[in-house]
């Protein structure tokens, strides 16, 4: 079935005897509201009056329309233009190169306006602008001069106010409000009422009878251009249109928006201005001319009205779906919102861009159907129901808005004989929901869209998303996601569906299972480290202790972790853990390690604890690698921790040869000769002495790092063995050493070459020593001199010394710059002051 944007209704038949046929007929027409003026050939304008109801369907013969009065204008001559004025009650008649005003109801002449002579065209300009006054605007035509007339037409009057002289004789003509379209033998032209003022638009090659120049309304022009094109001109001069392509033949045009309606002899053809689309083709055989109305077109022959009136918006939109036309149904309904606002616009919009969106979902148009499903806000249901296996995942109480039944059947069809087309339809449901999950139409059936997400990402293998949606809050339903993950051994999923669902002993029991080799799921590389994060992180302590044991079965090193990275807010109770960890000796000690590292305890048991463990540790070590690395952990704890007991860890160390330790532990005590005599004589490690004493001096005095070595050295003269690790000794250190101490304590077979390099360097620190300190010296005194510059400078006080001058104190020369002033304002020389000359001085 065609579509259909225009109704016709055959609402007029002039009876005539068959002598009067020719001389009778129908030449124009001229309507307002109700009221249709017939011109004829024979001089005769008849009023007629259309019944209310013109708009319903009207059998032939049945016509309701009412004959009114006539009126005989002459005995020859046709009548050529009709023009109503309902502001004044006139109808304006062009007759016999004349313009008569009559009443619209009497047919009678208003006396007050006589004719306006050698008129060949006119136009009445009905805007807004116009009505606003009490007078109405008339064009007219010369037909003896080429020029056009602007008219002030009045309920009593008429007259000329303005002349716009043309350069060819106009053949037609349409007002738009102040704007004005002429169409001369060869050309358009477009003037300006108020101003006179005119510009040549384009030119044309048709007839008289072809040209065509038809108001559109809002400032815009139809005018038949070249080469059969329907152009849109605005009064700017410019197109806002693209032009239509109609046929050669045409003779009349008119425009019902948003159509354009063309008239040939035979037929009358619908073109749509928001498409530029051949919509509809009418058959009227015979027809002259047509008239615009404000719901449609009066078409007439020489004995005929017919009345086209346009079908209601809402019924040719719900027509063309009904078509599958849907981007037309789009394209109308956005058109008309602009001049003819629907109150249904919103709902017929959603309405219709999702039934395009499915146009392109049955086509494989998945970009366009997904856009066009989510801009109409479709009910994701809708689509979630067409798939197969997807239907229980809907609730009991939806109930489908759309008639896609037969096309969910097409699926059905592709899910069993086409499976790799129905994949793609799969991935696009996914997107889609994807991108509805978060938006309003998501959010009001969100159970039903996480269901389905979750099965698709099972079925098309997102592991990405499947995680992703299943670890952060979701709306699945347990009862029918958990057997899809079951099916598929998708445990380390199902898992986070537990734990998001805030089944966390549910979760880590699935996890354990994987780890334990019970499920085999290989999206998931570490369970066992998820494990021990999710641990750390749960708030359920019950839960925590249920599986601590487990973990720290596993993996000691990672396990405890489930404590040592719980948030700073919820740590679990200390003596609890170190309870627990008694029985794993590496998890204890990685834990008293974050306790006092990074938690900063200070109780002594804390440290003693570890210390201890380091111990035991140490002697369990079979790997030398692994034991410097725990050793110097040990080592570090007993110099730099001041909270743990000596005599404690002193008496666990006792017995063993760790004899580093327990020469530190000596030196806590403050016996540093005997931690000393165990390093040189029980380690045999000089290079470990001469570190312990630099680490021992870490903070103190300089005297006291000298004292250390002093006591080292006399250990090592001591022994004839050790005499080598003596003279290192001094070579290594002749700036701590004083060089007379040393000299005492060398055994008299050395000689002075034996010590040469030491005492060179010894002398070479003392030199360096005391040059350091007469330099300080000097500064200082320079210091001193700058403070009393500015004491003099502060005080104002000047004094002049000449050659020759001596010291009033002590009599002698002032040969030196610097001087010394005496409470009674006498000067002297520094260099020169005698012990009197001091104690007077300033």
């Amino acid at each position: 079935m065609a579509f259909i944007a225009f109704k016709q209704t055959h609402v007029y038949e002039k009876q005539a005897a068959p002598k009067d046929k020719d001389r009778s007929g129908i030449q124009c027409l001229e309507c307002y509201d109700r009221n249709v003026y017939i011109g004829t050939k024979d001089a005769t304008v008849l009023h007629l009056i259309l019944p209310s109801g013109t708009n319903e369907d009207l059998s032939a013969g049945q016509s309701k329309t009412r004959e009114g009065r006539a009126r005989k204008l002459g005995s020859s001559n046709q009548v050529t233009q009709l023009r109503a004025v309902p502001l004044f009650n006139h109808l304006l008649v062009l007759w016999d190169r004349s313009v008569t005003a009559l009443n619209m109801f009497s047919l009678e002449p208003v006396p007050a306006l006589k004719k306006i002579q050698h008129v060949s065209l006119f136009e009445v300009c009905d805007s807004l602008l116009m009505a606003q006054t009490a007078c109405v605007h008339m064009v007219t035509s010369s037909s003896r001069r080429k020029m056009i007339r602007i008219h002030v037409v009045g309920v009593d009057r008429w007259e000329v106010v303005k002349e716009v002289p043309l350069l060819q004789d106009p053949v037609a003509l349409a007002v738009d409000g102040a704007s004005l379209c002429v169409a001369t033998s060869d050309r358009y032209l477009l003037c300006d009422i108020q101003t006179g003022s005119s510009e040549e638009l384009f030119p044309h090659n048709h007839s008289r009878q072809r040209v065509i120049v038809s108001s559109v309304g809002r400032g815009e022009f139809l005018l038949n251009g070249p080469e059969s094109l329907g152009m849109f001109m605005m009064k700017t001069g410019i197109c806002q249109r693209p032009p239509l392509q109609w046929p050669q033949e045409v003779m009349a045009a008119g425009v019902c928006f948003p159509y354009i309606l063309t008239l040939q002899p035979q037929v009358l053809s619908v073109y749509s201005m928001v498409d530029q689309q051949h919509k509809q083709t009418v058959s009227l055989s015979g027809a002259k001319g047509l008239l615009s109305t404000s719901d449609g077109v009066l078409v007439f022959t020489e004995r005929d009205i017919f009345s086209l009136r346009l079908v209601p918006y809402e019924e040719q939109i719900q027509a063309l779906v009904r078509h599958e036309r849907v981007e037309e149904a789009l394209l109308l309904l956005d058109g008309v919102q602009g001049r003819h606002p629907l109150a249904s616009y919103k709902e017929l919009q959603k309405a219709i861009t999702c039934l395009a969106g499915f146009s392109h979902f049955y086509q494989q148009g998945f970009y366009e159907a997904r856009d066009l499903f989510i801009k109409g806000e479709l009910d994701p249901r809708e689509i979630i129901r067409l798939y197969p296996d997807m239907q229980p995942y809907l609730s009991e109480d939806f109930q489908s808005q759309l008639d896609q039944v037969n096309k969910g059947r097409d699926l059905q069809v592709r899910w069993q004989e086409d499976r790799n087309t129905f994949h793609h339809y799969l991935g696009f449901l996914r997107d889609f929901l994807r991108a509805v999950r978060g938006m309003e139409q998501g959010l009001k059936c969100i159970k039903e869209v996480d269901c389905a997400l979750l099965r698709l990402y099972v079925e098309l293998g997102d592991t990405e998303n499947l995680q992703q949606l299943v670890s952060f809050p979701n709306e699945c339903r347990l009862d029918h996601c958990v057997p899809v993950l079951e099916q598929h051994n998708r445990f380390f999923a199902l898992g986070s569906l537990y734990q998001s669902h805030g089944s966390e002993t549910d979760a880590i029991k699935t996890w354990v299972k994987i780890a334990d080799g019970v499920h085999k799921d290989p999206s998931c590389s570490d369970v066992y480290g998820h494990i021990v994060r999710t641990l750390s992180q749960l708030q359920d302590r019950d839960a925590v202790w249920e599986f601590a044991d487990w973990t720290l079965q596993r993996n000691q090193e990672v396990g405890v972790q489930i404590f040592s990275r719980r948030p700073p807010d919820d740590r679990i109770e200390t003596q609890d853990v170190l309870a627990l960890l008694e029985t794993y000796p590496l998890a204890l000690l990685l834990y008293l390690e974050f306790l006092i590292h990074d938690l900063n305890s200070e109780e002594e048991r804390h440290h003693n604890r570890l210390a201890l463990a380091y111990v035991t540790q140490m002697l369990q070590e079979e790997e030398e690698a692994n034991l410097r690395k725990t050793r110097g952990k040990l080592q570090h704890q007993l110099w730099e921790s001041k909270f743990y007991d000596v005599s404690t860890l002193y008496e666990r160390v006792k017995s063993t040869n760790l004899h580093i330790e327990k020469a530190i532990l000596l030196c806590r005590t403050g016996d540093h000769s005997q931690a000393l005599h165990m390093l040189v004589h029980q380690e045999r490690d000089p290079q470990a002495a001469e570190a312990f004493c630099c680490r021992a001096a870490q903070g103190r005095d300089s005297q006291f790092r000298q004292t250390l070595l002093l006591t080292l050295l006399q250990i090592y003269l001591g022994s004839e063995d050790l005499t080598g690790a003596a003279v290192d000794l001094l070579n290594n250190n002749p700036q701590v050493f004083a060089a007379e101490k040393v000299i005492q304590l060398l055994p008299d077979p050395w000689s002075v070459q034996l010590v040469s390099q030491f005492l060179v360097g010894s002398l070479r620190e003392t030199l360096h020593q005391r040059r350091m300190a007469r330099l300080q010296k000097a500064l200082s005194q320079m210091e001193l001199l700058r403070h009393k510059v500015i004491w003099m400078q502060a005080s104002k006080t000047k004094f002049r010394l000449e050659k020759g001058q001596k010291c009033k104190v002590c009599q002698r020369d002032l040969a030196e710059p610097q001087f010394a002033c005496s409470l009674h304002g006498a000067s002297h020389s520094l260099c020169g002051l005698t012990a009197g000359c001091r104690s007077v001085t300033g």
